[in-house]
Order: structure tokens, then sequence, then C-alpha cells
């Protein structure tokens, strides 16, 4: 793997807490993903199942982890199956892992084959009583492709239909909404990482760029610093894409006096890091541009402040809708006496600032959490507000990445640049 190793005491720790979850004499079983397929004999490159590697730091594909605490066996407590290198698997693809490397990684002791998979299955079978299962139950997930786990979910029920069967996503959105000092270190490294290309770019465009060699220079800044991939599709909206909440085809020429909006942010180590900068083409903010921007980054700063333990989701976004609401008129886009007599469901800030203000960040850009629960020290948040006028094909958003602590925010990405003046002057050094 390009990024350093993982202190494995992160995932043995994991695991250590989801056993304190599970009812009595019960299995636990977790599949990586699938390496995705093109056409012919064309795959893509290969993204972990992130359960898998919240509890292994296993980074391959075909590989299963099970955990039996209960087992009466004590190396059958934890037990990770691999893919096995063949002669050619290491001509063609290079070694896989050995168990010794396996090991040293997840700090799981007991390591197969996964052509033992079955025969160790049914032994340990024979004796457990409960069966949790793991498939996406993210309350964004929408794919009609059948994952390794939902195969899974169907041979399992076939094969042993008469135990119990639970669930484990609930379990999951609750451990992994609490990030480890060493989660934190490893998201605050894809972000510096992700500071390193916005830098990179703030001394790069001007008018004449083109929205995809934008991208090509932070993709180059990624893979310089063992990042192997962006944690998402990048977003380089330069003109009235600005206004486009999820473009990607990043394919228009920059033009003077287009505002550029570029959301992205580096994987590492297959965590995950979320910007958001709104800059000016030709490196000088229009009055216009940098009334929208302030007005913008007003709010980003205040909703920042509010990220603090025992703040409820709901109340945050409708106190951060109250400021937007307020900046908005004070830059004349919203009459105040309109707003005094607005339908409260569907107050008219929501015309230019329509999505979310935060979500839950982690291995998973949009990561594991519940909504409902309030925040909590080691909750990691992005601030995210944006202002979008369509009819100027203006838009503006701002995003950093926010730790939740017991006493003031951290905020992972303070060092990245953000006020009118530093990106102004860094354009034009």
């Amino acid at each position: 793997m390009k990024y350093e190793p993982i202190n494995n005491n992160l995932f043995i720790e994991n695991i250590k807490k989801l056993k304190n979850h599970l009812s009595s004499n019960s299995i636990a079983i977790f599949n990586s993903n699938d390496i995705p397929v093109t056409s012919a004999d064309g795959t893509r490159s290969f993204v972990q199942q992130t359960d898998l590697f919240y509890f292994s730091g296993v980074d391959q594909e075909e590989s299963i982890l099970l955990l039996y605490p209960d087992c009466h066996d004590e190396q059958h407590k934890e037990i990770l199956f691999l893919k096995e290198t063949s002669e050619l698997i290491a001509i063609w693809e290079g070694a896989k892992l050995t168990k010794e490397k396996a090991t040293e990684i997840s700090g799981v002791e007991t390591i197969y084959w996964l052509q033992d998979f079955e025969s160790v299955f049914n032994s340990l079978m024979a004796r457990a009583e409960n069966v949790y299962l793991n498939t996406n139950e993210h309350l964004r997930f929408a794919s009609s492709v059948e994952s390794r786990d939902r195969r899974f979910i169907n041979w399992c029920k076939d094969a042993y239909p008469l135990h119990t069967y639970k669930r484990l996503q609930p379990i999951l959105h609750s451990l992994r909404a609490i990030k480890s000092e060493i989660e934190i270190a490893v998201i605050s490294k894809a972000c510096q990482i992700t500071e390193k290309a916005f830098r990179r770019i703030l001394a790069f465009v001007k008018p004449g760029v083109w929205e995809y060699e934008v991208e090509a220079e932070i993709m180059h800044e990624f893979l310089m610093n063992r990042s192997r991939r962006a944690a998402y599709e990048l977003i380089i909206a330069s003109g009235a894409n600005s206004c486009v909440l999820h473009y990607i085809d990043n394919s228009l020429q920059c033009k003077d006096g287009d505002i550029l909006l570029m959301d992205f942010g580096a994987e590492y180590a297959n965590y995950a890091s979320d910007l958001t900068r709104t800059i000016p083409v030709n490196g000088r903010f229009s009055i216009r541009q940098k009334q929208l921007y302030n007005a913008v980054l007003n709010v980003m700063k205040g909703a920042t402040e509010m990220l603090l333990p025992g703040t409820i989701m709901k109340e945050y976004v409708a106190e951060v809708g109250k400021m937007m609401e307020s900046e908005l008129i004070d830059i004349g886009l919203l009459d105040k006496t309109d707003v005094k007599n607005q339908d409260p469901k569907n107050p008219l800030f929501r015309k230019y600032f329509m999505h979310g203000v935060s979500h839950h960040l982690g291995l998973d850009v949009h990561d594991y959490g519940d909504f409902n629960r309030p925040f909590e020290a080691g909750m990691v948040f992005t601030v995210e507000p944006g202002a979008y006028i369509r009819e100027e094909g203006l838009g503006v958003r701002i995003e950093n990445d926010v730790v939740v602590t017991e006493g003031k925010p951290l905020d992972l990405m303070a060092t990245i640049p953000r006020e009118v003046e530093e990106i102004e002057d860094l354009m034009n050094a």
C-alpha cells in the first residue's frame, strides 16, 4: 500500500468494542468488497469495504473476518480468511498477504486461507446460536449492484436456516461515529495532503485553464503524498457550474471574471477528507463575489462554533439556517418583510442554500452516525454552508472538517486559507 502502516491497536480496540455489543454465543461476519468490473476482462482499482477495514486493517479483496467471542477454542475467537497466493497470482499480480503479515497488520492471530472457510465456519455454526450479518444500511445508499455481503447473507441463511440472524449496522453506526485518537490522526493526515493540493492550485489557476487541468494538479499532489485516490469524485466548477451542487464533468474552460468552486479531498489509508474552497479565476474577487463569499464564510464560522457536545443536529441546522437568512438579508438577496411573512416550513433562504450543513466524516465521506444522537467528543463533521445565485451564475461553498471535543471544536483544516485576503495574496504572489 502507498500509505504508512496504521497502528494495529486501532483494530484490536475496535474488535473489543464490538464484542461488548454482541449477544452471547454469537458469530459476526465481515466480507470484503468485490473488485469492480468494467467490460471484457477489465477491472477498476479495489476499494475495501470499510467495516472490514475498521476491524482488521486488511486492504485486500476476497477477505473475511469472523468473530466468535464465546468460542470454547481460543484460536477461533477471531479469524481472518485470506486469498492464498498462487504461482499465477504471484506472476501476474504480485503476492498477496502472508499469514504473518496479516497478523502484523490486524492483530488477529488466527489466519486461514479462504478455501478453508466453509469447513471452519460449519464447525463453528454447529455451536453458535446467533449470527450477526452486515449489509449497507446508510440512509443515502442506493445501488442495484449485489454486494459480496448481500450474496453471503443469501448463502448463509440458505445453508443455516434455523440460526437467529441479527443486524450489525446499528452497532456499527454507534461505534464508528466516535473516532479514536489514531483515527483522528489519519484523517488529519488526509487533510494535510488536501491542503498541499489547494495551495498548489492557488498558484496554478488563471484565466484560460481548464477545469480538468485543475483536477489533474490536485490528483498529482495527492499521489505524490501517498494518497491513492480522491475520497470522492472531484467537483471543479467554474462560472455557472458553481451553482450545480454535484457537478463532476470538470470539462469547461475557466474564464476571466469567473468564480471557481472546488470540492475535493484526499483519501489516506482509506480515511476521507472533504474540503470546499471557492476562488476567483483571475486572482481577485469582484465586489459581488466578495459580498457573497464573506456571507457564506460568516455562516461557516458561526456553525463551527456550535459543534459542541450535547448539540442536536436538528437544532444546529435550524440555527445555521437563521444565520444564513440574516446574511442573505444583509446582502440584499432576501427582503426582511418577505422573510417575516414566509412559510416556516419552506423558508426563503432555501432558494439559495438548499443542501445540508454537516455530515459525519471518517472511513466514508458520508460516514456512519445517527443524526438524532447528540454530538459527542470524538465525532468528526464537515461544516459546509453554501449560497448559490443561479440567475447570476455565482455559487459559493466553503467547507472544513472539524472534530467535536470536550472543549473548543478542533478544525483539522484551520491552516487552509479561506479569508479573501489570504486567497488573493497567494494567487498573486
